[in-house]
């Protein structure tokens, strides 16, 4: 049963006064729960807690937090039906996203746990004494990773499961030592509650110390008051420029500033060759109209931009990749206030001198309906207004027609950090292809080729970051299990005797 509590260091409570509910997106009313945002006290306990917490946690064997990890996926799983319905009614998502979602959550649960339970993820090293070495001794020195501390967790709007309370950056904090203090999102604040019943009783039985797990509710100033709190060691967060940009400034101004990880916005840049267009335009229009209506254009990897050179081909693929994508039914967008947005956005990309609106759909619309569009302009035009180089978030691309592969190129290397590109190629062009990887790979996180952007693999392979301000630090991933490293540091012991050494460091 959901209560509109927070849940404090494993206890649900609600002292304050303010409160809030959910909507239903698809019908466009509130939801009936009311619930109750976390008071600045109720935010400080359960940052104390959690740093009482940490003082055990961190020094837990790696099977005990593997085993803390598993349960929470069985006890996610317990919920059953509960859990999916919840997450429909408050993002309007289907049933078949929310059960792929919830998979994909404990798929990253289950990877952490295997990853913990030995020590080879703190990659440790050695180095023995030289005591006759001249003209100084070598000292013996043995490194390793040892957790930051608490870390704050900020719930995504777009993914109410995979990025949210046991998401990607709780799974991999818990993993790493780190209590974890989750801010849940206010559009899905019954599905975070769930989960975190669900954490809570995992945390009971295996034995977890009190306050490693705590979930408040609450606006901008809950999540301002939980990253100025002092023992809050480092932040993730995965959303918009605007509020990854915001908690990076608000945690660098602390009188101890600590490491933001916040994933933010693309626009995920295509880049099509003439020969891919003139072989296979029509199957490429078909396959990029799925991949920007995918979750009505709803994803942080939505391919929002595609570049190409100015040909009748390209013209004829632009006609087609239009009608391909205004033919595929409206859907649901997660919030009104998202859709707003998206109307906000795209109004503004739209209305730039030089850009035209080749279709969009013109059907009846529900409330939170999102009518899909495609927009082209020159890659002169686009070079000259970064008012175009905005992410539009929702089921929008442009389609930007280059005079040559210099301007293409120019192109590349002045667009802001992206989390990915994607090369669409054939055989024939190997050759030419060296100078736009050259460019590509030094704007983003991952490249792709012949393929689609959507659909991000949970793997040890997968970077999913970049330059910014696709993410605050281009050198870590958000997923997959090397994401650990986000929430560890590296510490070196020198000439110490084995018996004062950390368990792992023993061997």
């Amino acid at each position: 049963m959901i209560t509109g509590k927070n849940c404090i260091g494993g206890q649900f409570k609600a002292d304050g006064s303010v409160e809030f509910r959910t909507t239903d997106p698809k019908r466009n009313v509130p939801n009936p729960t009311v619930f109750v945002e976390a008071t600045k006290d109720e935010i400080d306990t359960a940052v104390d807690l959690a740093w009482e917490a940490f003082k055990v946690f961190r020094s837990m064997p790696g099977k005990q937090r593997a085993a803390f990890l598993n349960t929470i996926a069985d006890e996610m799983l317990a919920l059953d039906q509960e859990l999916i319905d919840t997450y429909m009614l408050e993002s309007g998502l289907p049933e078949g996203r929310a059960i792929g979602e919830r998979g994909r959550t404990i798929f990253q649960l289950r990877s952490f746990a295997e990853l913990v339970a030995n020590d080879d993820w703190r990659e440790n090293t050695f180095d023995a004494a030289q005591p006759d070495r001249l003209p100084q001794p070598k000292p013996s020195l043995r490194k390793t990773m040892i957790p930051l501390g608490p870390v704050a967790v900020f719930g995504a709007s777009n993914f109410p499961l995979a990025y949210s309370t046991a998401g990607g950056d709780t799974a991999s904090a818990l993993a790493a030592g780190c209590p974890v203090i989750v801010k849940s999102h206010p559009m899905h604040a019954g599905t975070n509650e769930l989960v975190a019943s669900a954490i809570v009783k995992a945390a009971n039985k295996t034995g977890m110390p009190k306050g490693v797990f705590s979930s408040i509710n609450g606006s901008v100033q809950a999540g301002i008051d939980l990253v100025n709190h002092p023992k809050v060691k480092a932040v993730g967060f995965t959303g918009s420029i605007g509020g990854g940009r915001a908690l990076f400034d608000l945690a660098a101004k602390r009188e101890e500033p600590i490491p933001v990880f916040a994933e933010m916005g693309s626009i995920n840049p295509v880049i099509m060759t003439a020969s891919a267009i003139s072989k296979r335009g029509s199957e490429l229009a078909k396959t990029y109209a799925g991949s920007i209506t995918l979750g009505t254009g709803q994803f942080c990897t939505n391919p929002g931009l595609l570049l190409t050179l100015k040909s009748d081909d390209a013209q004829s693929f632009i006609q087609e990749l239009a009608k391909e994508t205004v033919a595929i039914a409206p859907q649901i967008m997660l919030h009104p206030n998202i859709k707003k947005g998206y109307i906000s956005k795209g109004d503004t990309v739209t209305g730039q001198e030089g850009v035209k609106v080749v279709a969009t759909y013109d059907g009846d619309l529900d409330a939170n309906e999102a009518a899909a569009t495609i927009a082209t302009v020159s890659g002169k035009a686009f070079l000259d207004n970064p008012k175009m180089h905005q992410e539009v978030f929702g089921p929008f691309s442009m389609v930007v027609q280059c005079e040559d592969e210099a301007e293409l190129l120019q192109i590349i290397e002045g667009l802001e950090g992206q989390l990915t590109g994607t090369l669409i190629a054939e055989k024939d062009d190997t050759l030419n292809l060296p100078k736009i990887v050259d460019a590509l790979q030094h704007r983003v996180g991952r490249i792709i080729y012949n393929g689609v952007p959507t659909g991000v693999e949970v793997c040890a392979s997968m970077q999913h970051g970049g330059p910014y301000p696709a993410s605050t630090d281009s050198r870590f991933t958000a997923v997959g299990v090397h994401s650990i490293k986000r929430w560890v540091r590296p510490i070196s012991y020198q000439s110490f005797p084995t018996e004062l050494l950390p368990d792992h460091l023993k061997k």
